[in-house]
């Protein structure tokens, strides 16, 4: 009888018949691996133990999902409201970065861009881009010395004079500075005026009159108002957290009074609060739209994805106003001609802002013209109040943070 077998000499089989070869078993149940993930204990093949470079790609596409799928996102965003919805409720979603990350990824570069706008662009107009200490409006409004006024008055002056003269080619920068250079001295000439009034009452022994520039940041019905630690004070809460109270209390009013002197380092503090903000109302801002569109019957997670989608065309249109106004400030140094174009596209931006918005819920939740133009209304207008208490959140919580 003959038996039918392979010598252990002889090649194994090959073609498309042959059997396949083992798999590689998962290093955890030892289960055999077809793919990048264990089917039995779901442990992905990969670990950590390997180059940095693919450790961070996969990283980046974790939080950002950035790959050739941004580009079929972003024009469609930009240019088709309501079409990535549509797409992602269709099933459709492959395709397409998701509403999350897309949101994400240009919410960070949006406040990226704009933090970067305002640390690069000059503000000659609001006297607040001099290095010099004392050598603005506030500065000038703050002068001890009838000495120091005319050094602080004439370096300011000075120095929108040498702005102006660089801004030939932008007659409405160079009204911008003269109009600051009239307030510089309308400022200068009160401040001589009270130094004249305290160095009489001085002469004269009678009490000195208040300092403008030193008055109280907050005042409730006309009587100034400074943290202590009595009306700091929470007579239920423990005494270290009315310590911390008193000392967040001390340290805002302490950014108040340096805000007057430069508001950059406040508007720097508000946008370095402000994505929390935004990540805080997003929720909302879907409840809104669950609330409009009660008796479509959709489910909350569907309005999310709207409001993902929305919030993700706003930051886009963000970064297109910033790229603007860059192109704008230098425009009207070196290429005049082309201001009056870029104030046009600016607007522009803005009109497609709300016109988009407005697009985007007729085609997402398919209604007539005239309930979309209502729930439009009463959605916006419900949100402005909700972002005007984050934007006022956003304020405190940098006077107390930062």
């Amino acid at each position: 009888m003959s038996v039918d077998a392979t010598p252990e000499t002889a090649e194994p089989p090959t073609g498309p018949l042959a059997p396949a070869r083992p798999a590689k078993p998962c290093a955890n149940c030892g289960a055999p691996m077809y793919g990048p993930f264990c089917y039995a204990c779901g442990q992905p093949e990969k670990g950590m133990i390997r180059h940095l470079a693919s450790v961070m790609a996969d990283v980046a596409d974790t939080i950002f999902n950035v790959d050739s799928r941004i580009f079929r996102s972003i024009p469609a965003l930009y240019f088709r409201p309501g079409f990535l919805t549509n797409e992602y409720f269709a099933g459709r979603r492959t395709r397409y970065v998701t509403p999350f990350r897309l949101f994400f990824f240009l919410c960070v570069i949006a406040f990226f861009a704009i933090q970067g706008a305002i640390n690069f662009t000059s503000i000659p107009e609001l006297g607040l881009d001099q290095v010099q200490e004392g050598v603005s409006l506030a500065g000038i409004a703050s002068a001890q010395t009838p000495q120091e006024l005319d050094e602080r008055t004439q370096k300011f002056i000075a120095a929108l004079e040498a702005e102006k003269n660089a801004a030939t080619n932008s007659p409405k920068a160079a009204a911008k500075v003269d109009k600051n250079i009239e307030s510089a001295k309308e400022k200068s000439q009160a401040r001589r005026a009270w130094l004249l009034e305290r160095a009489k009452a001085v002469a004269d022994g009678k009490p000195t009159p208040p300092d403008p520039s030193a008055h109280a940041s907050f005042e409730f019905d006309g009587v100034p108002w400074k943290p202590t630690r009595d009306n700091t004070r929470v007579s239920w809460l423990p005494d270290f957290v009315n310590a911390k109270l008193y000392a967040t209390a001390q340290h805002a009013m302490e950014n108040v009074d340096a805000a007057k002197r430069d508001p950059s380092h406040l508007i720097a503090g508000i946008f370095s609060v402000l994505p929390q903000t935004l990540f805080v109302l997003m929720p909302l801002f879907a409840l809104l739209l669950k609330i409009a569109y009660l008796f479509k019957r959709r489910l909350y997670m569907e309005h999310l994805m709207v409001a993902l989608h929305s919030h993700a065309f706003i930051f886009l249109s963000l970064l297109f106003v910033v790229l603007v106004t860059l192109l704008s400030n230098w425009a009207a140094t070196h290429a005049g001609a082309l201001v009056p174009l870029l104030r046009l596209l600016y607007a522009a931006i803005w009109t497609w802002l709300f016109v988009y918005l407005f697009l985007m819920a007729k085609k997402v939740y398919r209604q007539g013209w005239f309930m979309t133009t209502v729930k439009f209304c009463f959605v916006g207008f419900c949100y402005m109040i909700l972002l005007s208490f984050g934007i006022a959140g956003a304020v405190i919580a940098s006077l107390a943070v930062t």
